[in-house]
């Protein structure tokens, strides 16, 4: 009993550790967020791309780490990165799915843009923007990723309560910066060199497609696997970047929400990749059935979400109110600012503890892999419900 006990206050610990030390990481995300506000009115389309190019990121990178961590559990895994292996197999599959869901994304960002009538770049440009900044943070955040399974793997830790946490933070991190500085350049290139450009990725796009469907084992069905779901997603979560261009002036005049929105989203993105990984990984060794009503283990992974929620989200308002301060930008209180962050945070991990159980079952259920299924459901729920909620909560209470 009192080992049990400590086996899991020793989970719930390594997790919270490391939804602490991305809260602090990716609050920098948000600093520099907040910094390049003036880049992003003045490349029209890029508020909308935004937070799908970083859950694109956060997405794959976390399938890779959530299929590692169930091959772990089920003695599958073996550090071999020929074709055919685990760990060979995720890493190509990782960079196809990358390419192919970064040059959809741009494709329908732009689409989604003239139909609401927002203003955008040209169709090159986002395209070149998305999949340019998709493809140089997927190697660094892949690469990342795999240094924590490897570390994982070696010093017996579970991968299921950091990988989350991490490949959330590096790519909020890592993903943005790299956006705005692709965004940038690409910009300013001269329009003969932005189609060069732009004829090359359409090729790469081929050529990874033509890859896929050449492999009809190991890479070829994760691909597909995940491209049902990642692109749909992906294509959903550009309606959360609607949603803030919508509010891009009111963001902007007070700012200190430019500064809490990446550690906002990220942090809950964390807390539910955690409790995706967590069902899945209690799917596959057998210890949760996928019924129609939540076993006991199961509630007490919902218990421990919330529990997370309300340690973390007024850390991350008090070094956004703190940042604002420091920056001169504009905040209607740290009172205010927990209110609101907790309110929307708390309304969101209601809706992801009912979306991660219900989706993992189902997947589990009709034989497909819930690793492929929970994290990119659950971080795109979280992009377009946790977007609405903040700024419906800032509207009510800011009125």
């Amino acid at each position: 009993m009192e080992q049990g006990l400590f086996s899991q206050s020793r989970l719930i610990l390594t997790g919270l550790g490391a939804l602490l030390i991305s809260a602090v990481v990716s609050s920098i995300t948000g600093i520099y967020l907040g910094s390049v506000r003036e880049v992003l009115e003045l490349i029209p389309g890029l508020m909308v791309i935004l937070p799908s190019v970083i859950h694109m990121r956060g997405s794959i990178a976390g399938v890779f780490a959530s299929r590692l961590s169930s091959a772990m559990h089920l003695g599958e895994f073996s550090i071999d990165f020929e074709e055919g292996s685990v760990l060979g197999d995720n890493i190509r599959v990782s960079f196809v799915v990358t390419v192919l869901t970064a040059f959809v994304l741009g494709l329908f960002a732009y689409a989604v843009s003239h139909i609401f009538g927002y203003p955008v770049v040209g169709l090159t440009e986002l395209v070149l923007i998305s999949v340019t900044s998709g493809v140089v943070a997927g190697l660094l955040v892949t690469g990342i990723t795999l240094v924590v399974a490897l570390a994982s793997y070696r010093y017996g830790l579970d991968l299921d309560m950091i990988a989350a946490p991490t490949v959330t933070t590096s790519g909020d991190l890592i993903t943005l910066p790299i956006l705005i500085l692709s965004a940038t350049l690409i910009m300013l290139l001269p329009p003969p060199v932005r189609l060069v450009l732009g004829a090359v990725v359409v090729a790469v796009a081929v050529a990874a497609l033509i890859y896929s469907r050449r492999r009809p084992e190991g890479v070829g069905p994760i691909v597909r696997e995940n491209l049902s779901l990642l692109i749909p997603l992906s294509v959903l979560g550009t309606l959360a970047g609607l949603t803030y261009s919508v509010s891009l002036d009111s963001l902007v005049a007070f700012a200190v929400f430019l500064i809490l929105i990446p550690p906002f989203m990220g942090g809950l993105g964390s807390i539910g990749g955690i409790l995706g990984s967590r069902l899945s990984t209690g799917m596959h060794t057998g210890e949760i059935s996928p019924v129609l009503l939540p076993e006991r283990g199961v509630v007490h992974h919902f218990i421990i979400s919330y529990l997370y929620t309300l340690i973390l989200l007024p850390l991350l308002a008090l070094i956004a109110h703190g940042a604002a301060v420091l920056m001169g930008l504009n905040s209607p209180g740290l009172g205010m600012l927990v209110a609101i962050s907790l309110v929307a945070g708390l309304a969101v991990m209601t809706l992801v503890n009912i979306v991660a159980y219900v989706t993992a079952s189902l997947s589990f259920r009709y034989g497909l892999d819930p690793d492929n299924f929970g994290i990119p459901v659950i971080t795109s729920l979280i992009d377009l419900i946790g977007a609405a909620a903040l700024v419906t909560m800032i509207g009510l209470l800011l009125q």
